[in-house]
């Protein structure tokens, strides 16, 4: 999920932090595509499916479609795949194995089943955004498909739920962007991505040398994150032997040394001349129009930044007519790196709160479920899948998340039985889920919003299901969710609290370091010093030979550090019995924010000389000695020795 954009001073100075990040909500332009995939998904499938007499079939696909909505966020196609068809997979395997687990083994021991399921997830979902989506939807999946009221087989239940979201995927391969760029627009989600990088370079190129320098390098990150995810998906076409798709590759390959060269400006913190600039607007307007660069405007070459700038303008231009990028946009993470993530202290932790969540959720759901106060109401998997959601870190801090849930779910429910009452049956009902389905992108800016659109989707996909009108019993369920994941949120645990933010705190540390030391590997000033790695001003790590490799470990430092210091800000919005537990952590993500920066002018001033400046070496120094202390002060591990050139 991309960044909220801040409260008004006033409002920031007014309300305290956890009330603050509820009432924010992300802008940006309608995206009309997604709007247009979401009308032709739920809906669709629906009417099928009760024109052939199989509406529990077609409710199953339709809330697959509905989650695969809410994954269909802006990238490329490429991108999509694995964004929206790994989560599916998890959902169909959910759906089975609820199925059976409801039908084979008695309550008790279908809460045992589904609380091992929780805690499966919830380790799963600390390796990153697309593991946590399969983890959700796996657990959705299992709560449906042990209580929901389908006569067809597991298996059956399980193929409808792929087909739901294979559908919406489909619809996201095979229908052009409106106002797409030109060319083949099947990747005209990777140009867009690619040409933002370059923006983003030139917008902190403008910067250099302002206050607003540092905000324009964290949104350099940004898109190049989002680049990277654009390009790392599956091959569009076999064999990747087109040329849209080598000169993509090439294009965000040459993007690195640009950016690398635009970091280095930016720290040295001197102004530059407009004409500096304008080299990367018109390879953003290449990239865009998918034609060659034409001339470009050479910077002044008046210092080593300023000269690695010109030399990646020059590599860019020659770059994009060969169209030989390799891959780069590979972001390499070994297997113990993802193990550690998933059963680090941070992956243990999220996982028993998930675990609690949903078995607590399944065993009150079951309990109420065989008393009298359910009635005629049967869906009692509602309530472990609500926690599901309420649960998840990936949609804001805890209070946040309860608050918008629970207000959602009412201006849901009421607008629903409203609608209810003047619909026709079942025409009406699945317009609407139609509706919904269109209304799910636009709303995925505010949980808020989301959950009401999801409630009235879902209530509508109970009454096209035969089913009675249950407003009441979903805001019930609703609130008795959101008192269960709170009471949960606030228990202690075994650990240090906040380990999921100090592992990305920890994860981010160590990339850091790796970048520093390939880095000062090359330095002259290391040469016969015995340093680990070096290699004197003729090695190849931080020089030309190696910086294939230097480039990969800078950016799996930064964005390491991005995802550090969002866990960071996420925590900080807690209510103060939790924000209390990660406090200085944004204090040393702030310091690793510095040390990658300036890590970045050594490399780059390393290229041209073979040896740094005292600037560079006390910088070094100073940050590093900062970095141990607040490493010490929050609970970090000490990381190895960094061995710094003394000239």
């Amino acid at each position: 999920m991309s960044p909220r954009p801040p409260l008004p001073a006033r409002a920031r100075s007014v309300l305290p932090p956890w009330l603050a990040h509820a009432l924010r909500a992300q802008r940006g332009p309608v995206p009309w595509n997604a709007v247009t995939r979401g009308a032709l998904a739920a809906g669709p499938l629906l009417l099928v499916a009760v024109l052939v007499d199989r509406t529990g079939l077609g409710v199953v696909a339709a809330v697959a479609a509905m989650l695969a909505g809410i994954n269909d966020r802006p990238g490329s196609r490429r991108a999509s795949v694995k964004r929206l068809g790994a989560p599916a997979l998890a959902g169909a395997a959910g759906l089975l194995v609820g199925t059976y687990a409801g039908d084979l083994v008695g309550a008790v021991a279908l809460t045992v089943v589904l609380t091992g399921l929780g805690l499966l997830a919830g380790t799963m979902s600390a390796v990153g955004p697309v593991a946590s989506g399969a983890g959700t939807q796996l657990l959705v999946g299992a709560a449906i498909g042990a209580g929901m009221p389908v006569p067809e087989s597991g298996w059956a239940r399980a193929l409808a739920f792929l087909a739901g979201a294979g559908w919406l995927l489909a619809l996201r391969l095979a229908l052009p962007t409106p106002g797409a760029m030109t060319g083949d627009f099947r990747f005209d989600g990777e140009r867009d991505a690619v040409a933002r990088v370059y923006d983003a370079v030139a917008e902190l190129l403008d910067a250099a040398g302002a206050e607003d320098a540092i905000a324009r390098r964290a949104a350099l990150t940004a898109a190049l994150d989002h680049a990277q995810d654009a390009l790392a998906g599956p091959r569009l076409r076999r064999y990747a032997s087109s040329s849209a798709e080598r000169r993509l590759h090439a294009q965000y390959a040459a993007a690195l040394p640009l950016a690398e060269a635009a970091t280095a400006l930016a720290w040295a913190g001197e102004p530059l001349s407009e004409r500096s600039s304008v080299g990367p607007r018109r390879l953003a307007a290449a990239v865009r129009e998918n034609t060659h660069t034409g001339p470009l405007p050479a910077p002044s070459r008046s210092g080593p930044a300023l000269r690695a700038l010109d030399d990646a303008l020059l590599r860019a231009a020659d770059a994009f007519d060969q169209g030989g990028g390799g891959d780069l946009h590979t972001r390499r993470r070994g297997a113990r790196a993802l193990l550690r993530a998933a059963f680090g202290a941070g992956g243990r932790e999220y996982g028993l709160r998930v675990a609690l969540s949903f078995g607590a959720g399944a065993a009150v759901a079951q309990a109420l479920y065989h008393s009298q106060w359910y009635g005629r109401h049967t869906h009692w998997y509602w309530l472990p899948a609500t926690a599901v959601f309420l649960v998840k870190p990936d949609l804001g801090p805890l209070v946040s998340r309860v608050l918008c849930r629970a207000a959602g779910t009412v201006l849901g429910a009421l607008l629903f039985a409203g609608f209810a009452a003047v619909l026709p049956r079942p025409e009406g009902l699945v317009a609407l889920v139609a509706l919904c389905g269109a209304l799910i992108p636009v709303s995925t800016r505010h949980f808020a919003a989301q959950t009401a659109v999801a409630t009235v989707l879902v209530l509508s996909l109970v009454m096209v299901g035969g089913e009675p009108q249950a407003s009441a019993a979903r805001i019930a369920e609703t609130l008795l969710a959101c008192a269960i994941v709170l009471i949960v949120g606030h228990l202690p645990m075994p650990g240090e609290r906040g380990g999921q933010v100090r592992a990305r705190l920890a994860a981010a540390a160590d990339a850091a370091h790796a970048y520093l030391a390939h880095v000062l590997a090359d330095s002259a000033d290391f040469a016969g010093s015995g340093a680990p790695g070096g290699s004197g001003a003729s090695g190849t790590s931080g020089g030309s030979g190696d910086r294939a490799t230097r480039w990969t470990l800078r950016r799996e430092a930064y964005r390491t550090l991005a995802e550090a210091r969002s866990a960071s800000a996420l925590a900080a919005h807690e209510l103060p019995a939790l924000a209390r537990h990660t406090e200085g952590t944004d204090e040393v993500a702030a310091v690793l924010e510095r040390l990658v920066d300036t890590t970045t002018a050594c490399a780059v001033h390393l290229d041209d000389t073979g040896r740094l400046t005292d600037r560079h070496r006390e910088r070094l120094a100073e940050l590093l000695g900062e970095l141990a202390e607040g490493r010490e002060r929050v609970g970090l591990p000490p990381s190895a020795p960094q061995p710094v050139p003394t000239g």
